[in-house]
C-alpha cells in the first residue's frame, strides 16, 4: 500500500479536477496522476480474491468523447448558443458575482454538456443512443451529494427563459414534468417551483434577478412515479370518488383514453405542444422489454420491473398525447438491475456526462467512506478481509438472521454485538467531540437490515441496553423504520385509512427531518431500517453505517453508502481552496469489488443445465408428513442447578475476538491509508463491570427463551443464572488461550464482554439438560404440518438419481456417500417411503460453540410399521455433530411427548453398513415398546 497518500482531497470543488489517485497494480501502490480521471466504472478482476483488487476499468467511451468536445467548446467561449443561454452561462461561471453561491464544477459540466448537445457546433460523430422508446433521453451521471437538484433548476431556467425569449424555437419548452421515486424526493423537489418561497432559482442565484419574473411564464409539475400508473383499481376508485368517472364493477378493468390519461396526469399542461421531462433517480426508469435488459430483469425483483414499467410506460402515454421534447435523466447509479454484478450491458447507454463517486471524493464534495479492512483478531474471510467487512455473510450470522420464527428478544450473534460495540464506541467519541464544539444535534448511526425481524431484534437490543454503549441505547432517540408503512407513505395512497395516513405521514416527517434543528427528527441518533432508506433522504449528520444484509453488487453498496455521504460543512479552507475532509465509518457494507468468474475475452459460458426437483403424482403413495416445529420450549424446575466441576470447558481464542478495527478510505476501488482510522473499545470497557454484562445477557435469555412452568419470577431466574455463570467463570470453565502470553486485565475484560453471549449460550445447553422437566414443541401457526406434497419445485445442477420409494422425483446429493446410502435405503425391505431431505424439508436449530445454527438432516424415512426415522450420514464424529444430534434428540423427544404425530426415531451412520442396522434397531425398539405395553395390559 502506498505510503505516499497523505490526503484524499486533491481538487477544489469549483474547478475542473486536475489530479486523481490511481492504483498501480504492478507496484502495489497509489500514484497521483495529472489530468482528469477518465469516465467509466469498475468491475472485479476475474478470479481475483484478494482485498486490494483495483478491478477492471470499463471506460464510458461516449462520455469521454463528449467531454473533450465540451472542453474545447468552453475554451472558445460557447460558440453557437442563443443570447439567453450565453447570458446564463456567464452568470453561472462568473467568480466575481457568485462568491456566496458558487456552482460546483460538476454542476456546470452537466448543464454545459446538455447545452452543447442542443445548441453547440461540431457534434460530428457523436450519436447518443436511445432507450428504445419514442422520445430521446440524455442522462447526467452525478454522484450522490454532488448537487443534482441545482442542475435540474438550471435545466428548467435554460428552457423556460429561452422559450420566453424565442417562442418559435422548437428546441426549448416552457413546460416541465419532473418525476420522482417517491414522496420524500417529490417534497424535496418543490424548491423547483418558481413560486416556492425557498425556490432554488433565487436561493442559489440560478437566474439573474432581472430575468426571474419570466420564469413564471412556464409551468413545473412534480409527480412521484406512482401517479403515472394507469388502468388500476386504485385509480378507478379515486376517479369515482372525485366524480370524474361513474361507479363501475370493480372486477372490470377500464382502458383510459390517451386524452383522459394526459388530462389526469398533466392537468393544464395537457394542452401544451411539447414538454420536457426530468427523471430524478432515473435508474428506476428502464425498459424491461429491451433485448439488452431482458436477461437482467430475471434476477431483479418483480417490484423493480413493475415500477420501471409504470414509470416509462406512463411517459410513453404522455408522449402519445403531448410530445416529450427530451427526457433529462439524473442518477448516481444509472444501471438497470443486474442481480449479482454490475455489467457493461446494464449501464444506461444514453449517459452523456459523468462525475463519479471517486471524482466527488477527490473534490471533497462528499464524505469519504471508510470500510473495515483489518482487525486485531486472527480470523479473516476467504477473501482475506476482516469479518466486519461483510458481516451478513459470516458463518455465525447469516443463518441466525434468516430464522423464520424468531422473537425480537432473541439475542443477536456475537459478531453483530462486537460490531455494534466497536462502531458504537466510535460514534460515542464523535458525539462527545461534537458536543465540545457546541453541536446539540447528535451524529447519526444508520443500520440497514435484511428483514423486519432483524430490525426488531436490533431495536430491542439497543432499547434494553444489550449493546454496551449506553448513550446509543436511548430508546427515545432510536428510529425504527417500518418499511411497509414508509412505502405506503411514499405512495400517498388515497384509499389508505385515515389513521394509517396519519401514521405514515408522522413516520415520513420523522425520517425526512433527521438531524434538522427544530424538526421532529432532530434528536434521532440511531436509525434502523430494512433494505435501504428512502432515496432523497439527505441527513447530513450520518457518521456511521452498519450493513446487516446481503450485498450482491457494488451498485447496491453505493446506493446504501450514499445515504451517509452528504457533508456537514461546505466551508472552503482558505489556504488550500479545498473542502476539509469529512468521513463516514462503515461496517458490513463490502464497498469494493465482489469477485466473480468471467472471461474478459470470450462470452461467459452458459449456466450448467438444471433439473427440476418436485413431488410427482405417480409416487404419491410415498408422501411423508412431518410436524412443522419452529422451536422446542422447556418447562424448568423451580431452582436451577449445574454440576460446575463436570461442565464442558469453553475455550476462547482472543485472536478471534475483534477488539479493534482498522478502517481505510476507498478510492479507485482500493483501500488506502490516507484517511485511516482505528476504532477500539477500551475506553468504554473501563466503565463496564463484568457482572453488568452477565446480567444483561441473562436478561436477554429470560425474555427470548420461553420459561413455561417457571414459578419463581424473572428476578429469581436472573439471580440464579447470573450466579451460575459467575461460578463457571471463576472455576476456570472459561479459558482464554493466547499465543501472545498473558493478556492485560483490560484486554481480558474486553474479550469476556464481547464473548458473553457465546459464554451463556454455551453453558445454557447444559443448564437446560439438568433442569428440564418437560419438552413442548411449538408449531408454525400458519402451517403446523407439512409434507413432501408441499415442497415447491426447485432446480439443481447437483448429482441426482431416481428413487422408487420417494415421493420426490429425484434425490439430490452433496457426496457419493449420500448417493450410495440413498440406494441402500431404497432397497431396504423395512422402508415403506423416504426422501432425501433438501432445502424445503425438515430443519432443526442447534447451538454449537455459543452460536445458533441451522441443521438439515439427510434423510426422512417412513418405516413399514408407520413410524418415522430421521437419519444423518456423517463421515466422522466431532463436537459439532454431537451438538446436532442433541438438538435432533430434543426435537424427537418433544414430538413424541406431544403424541399427535406418530412415533419418531433418530440415528447417525458413520459407516455405510450402519444404515440397515439403524433401520432395524428402530423397528426393534418399536416392537419392544409394543410388547411392553401388552405385558402391562
Amino acid at each position: 500500500m502506498s505510503s505516499g497518500i497523505t490526503k484524499l482531497i486533491v481538487n477544489g470543488p469549483y474547478q475542473e479536477p486536475q489530479q486523481y489517485w490511481h492504483y498501480n497494480r504492478e507496484k502495489g501502490r497509489f500514484q497521483l496522476e495529472n489530468g482528469r480521471r477518465p469516465a467509466g466504472y469498475t468491475i472485479a478482476t476475474p478470479g481475483f480474491r484478494g482485498f486490494n483488487d483495483p478491478g477492471q476499468f470499463i471506460p464510458i467511451d461516449l462520455v469521454n468523447q463528449i467531454r473533450k468536445r465540451v472542453d474545447a467548446w468552453r475554451e472558445e467561449n460557447y460558440p453557437g448558443v442563443t443570447g439567453i443561454t450565453k447570458r446564463l452561462l456567464e452568470h453561472w461561471t462568473s467568480e466575481n458575482t457568485r462568491e456566496s453561491h458558487r456552482l460546483f464544477f460538476c454542476q456546470l459540466e452537466a448543464i454545459e454538456t446538455l447545452i452543447w448537445l442542443t445548441e453547440g457546433s461540431d457534434k460530428a460523430g457523436i450519436e447518443v443512443p436511445g432507450d428504445g422508446g419514442p422520445f430521446p433521453r440524455w442522462c447526467s451521471k452525478m454522484a450522490t451529494g454532488s448537487g443534482k437538484t441545482v442542475v435540474m433548476a438550471m435545466v428548467i431556467a435554460w428552457n423556460f427563459l429561452n422559450k420566453a425569449a424565442y417562442p418559435a424555437d422548437s428546441r426549448f419548452s416552457k413546460d416541465a414534468l419532473i418525476v420522482a421515486p417517491g414522496l420524500t424526493v417529490k417534497n424535496r423537489l418543490q424548491v423547483l417551483q418558481p413560486e416556492h418561497p425557498a425556490n432554488y432559482f433565487a436561493a442559489f442565484d440560478i437566474v439573474p434577478a432581472s430575468l426571474r419574473e419570466k420564469l413564471h411564464q412556464g409551468k413545473v409539475l412534480i409527480h412521484n412515479w406512482h401517479t403515472l400508473s394507469w388502468d388500476t383499481q386504485e385509480k378507478i376508485n379515486a376517479r369515482v370518488k372525485k366524480g370524474s368517472l361513474r361507479s363501475v364493477d370493480k372486477r372490470k378493468r377500464i382502458e383510459i383514453s390517451r386524452t383522459a390519461y394526459a388530462a389526469e396526469v398533466l392537468g393544464d399542461m395537457a394542452n401544451a405542444k411539447n414538454i420536457i421531462v426530468i427523471n430524478d433517480e432515473a435508474h428506476h426508469a428502464w425498459r424491461s422489454n429491451l433485448p439488452a435488459h431482458k436477461k437482467y430483469t430475471r434476477v431483479g425483483s418483480q417490484k423493480d420491473t413493475d415500477e420501471a414499467t409504470i414509470w416509462v410506460g406512463g411517459l410513453d402515454r404522455i408522449h402519445a398525447h403531448v410530445k416529450i421534447l427530451r427526457c433529462f435523466d439524473l442518477s448516481a447509479t444509472p444501471f438497470s438491475p443486474s442481480g449479482k454484478r454490475t455489467e457493461e450491458e446494464a449501464l444506461f447507454p444514453w449517459i452523456i456526462s459523468d462525475f463519479s463517486l471517486n471524482d466527488a471524493i477527490e473534490s471533497g464534495l462528499v464524505k469519504t467512506p471508510r470500510v473495515a479492512v483489518r482487525d486485531d483478531s486472527g480470523e479473516i474471510t476467504p477473501e482475506y478481509r476482516s469479518r466486519l467487512y461483510h458481516i451478513y455473510r459470516d458463518k455465525t450470522v447469516k443463518d441466525d438472521l434468516n430464522r423464520r420464527s424468531v422473537s425480537e428478544e432473541s439475542p443477536l450473534p456475537d459478531l453483530i454485538r462486537t460490531a455494534y460495540n466497536l462502531l458504537g464506541a466510535d460514534w460515542l467519541a464523535t458525539k462527545r467531540s461534537w458536543k465540545k464544539l457546541g453541536h446539540e444535534i447528535p451524529p447519526v448511526m444508520i443500520t440497514v437490515t435484511n428483514n423486519t425481524k432483524t430490525a426488531a431484534r436490533i431495536r430491542h437490543a439497543f432499547a434494553n441496553q444489550q449493546i454496551n454503549v449506553e448513550e446509543l441505547c436511548d430508546s427515545k432517540k432510536i428510529l425504527q423504520i417500518d418499511s411497509k408503512i414508509l412505502e405506503d407513505a411514499e405512495i400517498e395512497r388515497e384509499d389508505m385509512p385515515k389513521n394509517k395516513q396519519e401514521q405514515a405521514k408522522q413516520l415520513r416527517d420523522q425520517v425526512d427531518t433527521v438531524g434538522q434543528k427544530g424538526k421532529p427528527g432532530e434528536q434521532f441518533q440511531n436509525v434502523i431500517s430494512v433494505d435501504m432508506l428512502s432515496e432523497g433522504w439527505d441527513a447530513k449528520t450520518v457518521t456511521h453505517i452498519m450493513g446487516l444484509r446481503a450485498f450482491t453488487s457494488q451498485l447496491l453498496c453505493e446506493q446504501v453508502v450514499g445515504r451517509g455521504l452528504r457533508r456537514v460543512s461546505y466551508d472552503v479552507d482558505e489556504e488550500t481552496g479545498r473542502f476539509k475532509p469529512e468521513h463516514v465509518n462503515i461496517f458490513g457494507v463490502p464497498f469494493t469489488f465482489l469477485p466473480h468468474e468471467e472471461d474478459s475475452d470470450e462470452p461467459p459460458p452458459p449456466p450448467p443445465p438444471k433439473t427440476a426437483i418436485q413431488p410427482v403424482l405417480e409416487k404419491a403413495d410415498h408422501e411423508i408428513s412431518w410436524p412443522n416445529v419452529i422451536r422446542v420450549e422447556r418447562e424448568y424446575r423451580s431452582e436451577l442447578s449445574l454440576a460446575v466441576d463436570s461442565a464442558q470447558v469453553l475455550e476462547i481464542d482472543p485472536s478471534k475476538s475483534i477488539t479493534k478495527a482498522k478502517l481505510d478510505g476507498i478510492i479507485d476501488g482500493v483501500p488506502h491509508p490516507a484517511e485511516e482510522a482505528e476504532i477500539g473499545f477500551s475506553e468504554v470497557a473501563k466503565d463496564t463491570r463484568r457482572q453488568t454484562v452477565i446480567f444483561k445477557i441473562a436478561a436477554e435469555f429470560y425474555r427470548s427463551n420461553p420459561i413455561p412452568g417457571w414459578k419463581s419470577g424473572e428476578g429469581a431466574f436472573l439471580a440464579q443464572l447470573v450466579s451460575l455463570v459467575e461460578k463457571l467463570i471463576d472455576a476456570g470453565k472459561v479459558v482464554i488461550k493466547s499465543s501472545l502470553g498473558d493478556l492485560d486485565e483490560t484486554r481480558r475484560k474486553i474479550v469476556l464482554i464481547f464473548n458473553m453471549n457465546r459464554i451463556i449460550t454455551h453453558f445454557w445447553s447444559e443448564i437446560q439438560k439438568l433442569n428440564t422437566s418437560r419438552l413442548n414443541p411449538i408449531f408454525d401457526t400458519e402451517r403446523p404440518v407439512t409434507s413432501t406434497a408441499n415442497i415447491p419445485v426447485w432446480y439443481t445442477s447437483k448429482p441426482y438419481q431416481w428413487s422408487n420409494k420417494s415421493h420426490i422425483n429425484y434425490s439430490v446429493f452433496d457426496s457419493q456417500w449420500e448417493q450410495t446410502a440413498d440406494s441402500v435405503i431404497d432397497r431396504t425391505p423395512e422402508v415403506d417411503s423416504f426422501f432425501k431431505n433438501n432445502r424445503h424439508g425438515l430443519s432443526v436449530h442447534y447451538t454449537y460453540n455459543g452460536v445458533v445454527r441451522r441443521y438439515i438432516p439427510d434423510f426422512i424415512i417412513k418405516l413399514t410399521n408407520g413410524e418415522l426415522l430421521v437419519l444423518e450420514i456423517k463421515g466422522q464424529d466431532d463436537p459439532q455433530v454431537q451438538a446436532k444430534k442433541d438438538a435432533l434428540d430434543e426435537w424427537i423427544e418433544a414430538v413424541n411427548e406431544h403424541g399427535g404425530f406418530g412415533i419418531w426415531h433418530s440415528g447417525i451412520a458413520f459407516e455405510l453398513r450402519e444404515v440397515p442396522r439403524i433401520i432395524a434397531d428402530a423397528i426393534a425398539s418399536s416392537n419392544k415398546a409394543s410388547n411392553g405395553e401388552k405385558t402391562l395390559d
